[in-house]
């Protein structure tokens, strides 16, 4: 050992002899190499999006478990660049995703997916995600439409999708199918799992031969129709009144999926002659979308805040505004324009660290 490396070793050594300094030395070097700590001192839905090679965290064509609709480069998507962005928060980093970590977390447990089309697009991802770390584990599927079970053996970890698009009922009676604002059937299939992540807002909006009702009642009172955000909060109103009369929180954790965005109007993003996705292949710059957030997201809000027991909202509604790169458009094995779901691999990768951030902290 030379001269210079002995006085390095002594100077370690006798630095060390000081346990609050050699504390003060491992705590900056856990820092320095651990992503972040289990409890993040910042809003984790503040941020930008960044080039980051080492992304995506999956290579899509070895997970099995893809809905065409989701699978872009299956379906021919040439430009790959909207796999390499990685979410960055303002002031802290999230953790990367650990699939076998997450499996050694919650083995046993059972997550729920409960919404629309949306969520399967989430839920499909995680079990991507999953597969893609522990790829030798047998995962068991059983069920259908509307819910569907992925339980990975060895750890008993079960993910569950439950189709549902306006979490309230539909109803066929003698009149025609009935959106009843005020019923909540299914929610005695819901309240007993680990982890609920709900989610609606898609299909709101629907008219003519896709709307899946023919009138809307409350309680002794039945509409040919109403004002579609109105009844947009009544139906929230009754699934938020639901948590609070039938949840045991204690026992379940409870998380709501922000308003997912679409991308069909260019002047949204300043470009005023764009009428789609199309031909988008980067973020917006910056951590702002020009329009703000959407009516829906404040009505949603506006409910979260007057339920009395504790759910997150997984607040994905900007950092998804800012991704118009990052949807299926004609690459989803159909003919349509797809403006509206995610590509998987994808930003509902991203959705999934939120929530695996969420879940953790």
């Amino acid at each position: 050992m030379s001269v210079e490396m002995r006085k390095i070793v002594w100077i370690i050594v006798a630095i060390c002899l000081s346990p609050w300094l050699c504390l003060a030395i491992n705590a900056t070097n856990m820092k320095k190499w651990r992503r972040t700590p289990q409890k993040l001192n910042c809003n984790i839905y503040e941020g930008k999006w960044v080039w980051d090679d080492s992304y995506p965290l999956y290579d899509s064509s070895t997970c099995p478990h893809i809905r065409k609709e989701f699978d872009c480069l299956r379906y021919g998507r040439p430009d790959h660049q909207y796999l390499k962005y990685r979410w960055q928060p303002q002031n802290c980093d999230l953790p990367r995703f650990d699939g076998k970590s997450f499996l050694t977390k919650f083995k046993g447990k059972q997550i729920m997916f409960i919404g629309d089309s949306v969520s399967l697009n989430q839920w499909q991802s995680l079990v991507c995600m999953l597969h893609s770390d522990v790829p030798q584990l047998e995962i068991v599927e059983h069920g259908s439409d509307p819910i569907t079970n992925y339980t990975f053996q060895d750890y008993g970890v079960s993910l569950v999708v439950f189709h549902s698009t306006y979490l309230v009922d539909i109803v066929e009676e003698p009149i025609g199918r009935v959106l009843k604002l005020d019923s909540l059937e299914n929610g005695d299939m819901w309240k007993n799992i680990d982890i609920l992540v709900f989610n609606t807002w898609l299909w709101w909006y629907r008219r003519g031969p896709k709307q899946p009702w023919d009138y809307i009642q409350i309680g002794a009172n039945i509409f040919k129709d109403m004002d579609r955000m109105e009844a947009f909060q009544m139906g929230l109103t009754t699934w938020a009144n639901w948590i609070d009369a039938e949840v045991d929180t204690t026992k379940t954790k409870v998380l709501f999926q922000g308003i997912s965005p679409q991308h069909y109007n260019g002047a949204e993003w300043n470009e005023p002659e764009v009428r789609n996705c199309a031909k988008e292949t980067q973020p917006i710059n910056g951590s702002t979308y020009s329009t703000g957030l959407p009516l829906a997201s404040h009505v949603l809000q506006d409910v979260l805040n007057k339920i009395t027991k504790p759910v997150y909202l997984l607040n994905i509604t900007t950092l998804s505004q800012l991704r118009k790169d990052a949807h299926p458009s004609s690459y989803n094995g159909f003919m349509g324009m797809d403006c509206t779901h995610w590509c998987v691999a994808g930003l509902t990768d991203t959705w999934n660290e939120l929530l695996y951030t969420e879940l953790i902290s």
